[in-house]
């Protein structure tokens, strides 16, 4: 008999050190062929992801997957974090316009790239929960729309000067604070807004006992009916890959955890937050973001 084909799967994954030794070809799948994207960086895709379902198994945001599924896209979660990471350290402000604290944003103009970014979500809850501040009376400047399509910015999101950049903002006097994927390093005249932000985004990990969750990985829920040996090849080559790097390090958060119930609180969390800044309509359960087939996987 004639062996059937291994499926090809397309797919979008960065190269980090967590996916290092799958994506560069050193660990080898046995039951799929996984065609990677030349997409650099990932987020730059994402919008193809979900408005076109352009990739079988794709790296995602967590916001724009939950965004994604609140709309009906066929996708279904895979138990499996690229990256995660605390944000306190992302959110600047510049002190030669003066001294500025959380709780002063409320009137004031933040930048950001996008109202459904998902570091900005975790900033919004972190600023919400934490320093009391009342979201809906922030303004905030907004360099591009949503992945999703569907979704509209409310009344309080305007749009950023097209050609600048969120520093040029900030150091401009333009806008009051801003999130800033660099952090400092955009612009050493920036500092965090955020008081001592690496002591206090690890004081905040240690109550809360979340990891901020970014990106994931997703998949077409008709390809993991169809294929289902080749998306737990998929997260086995993931573990592996993380594995190969030694990843985490001895004393270090891990930023990439793998499998359902080490992620469950993490989304738990992030489900709250995308939910009360009214990016999705309900709140989804944690088990219905998977399928029979993703849900065990790591088990």
């Amino acid at each position: 008999m004639t062996p059937q084909p291994l499926p090809r799967l397309s797919t979008l994954l960065g190269d980090y050190p967590n996916t290092r030794a799958f994506r560069q070809g050193r660990l080898k799948p046995a039951h799929a062929l996984f065609d990677f994207a030349d997409a650099t960086p990932p987020h730059s895709a994402f919008k193809r992801a979900v408005r076109a379902l352009e990739f079988d198994i794709c790296e995602l945001a967590i916001v724009t997957f939950l965004m994604a599924k609140a709309h009906g896209k066929p996708l279904v979660l895979l138990p499996a974090v690229i990256f995660g990471r605390l944000p306190h350290k992302f959110l600047m402000y510049n002190p030669e316009r003066g001294p500025l604290s959380p709780r002063d944003l409320e009137g004031r103009r933040v930048a950001i790239r996008s109202s459904s970014v998902t570091t900005v979500t975790w900033l919004r809850g972190i600023l919400q929960r934490e320093y009391g501040v009342d979201l809906a009376k922030v303004r905030w400047v907004a360099f591009e729309d949503a992945h999703v399509a569907e979704y509209r910015d409310p009344p309080n999101v305007e749009r950023a000067p097209a050609g600048r950049t969120i520093t040029d903002l900030l150091v401009a006097g333009e806008v009051d604070a801003g999130v800033v994927a660099e952090g400092a390093g955009s612009d050493p005249r920036l500092r965090t807004l955020i008081p001592d932000a690496d002591a206090a985004a690890a004081a905040w990990h240690r109550r809360e006992g979340i990891l901020p969750i970014n990106h994931m990985v997703a998949v077409k829920a008709s390809v993991s009916q169809a294929h289902p040996q080749a998306v737990r090849e998929f997260y086995r080559l993931l573990a592996e890959s993380k594995q190969a790097a030694g990843l985490p390090a001895a004393g270090e958060l891990d930023t990439s955890p793998m499998g359902l119930e080490a992620n469950r609180r993490n989304l738990e969390v992030a489900i709250d937050y995308v939910y009360t800044q009214d990016l999705i309509p309900r709140r989804f359960s944690v088990d219905e973001l998977f399928d029979d087939v993703t849900r065990t996987l790591g088990q």
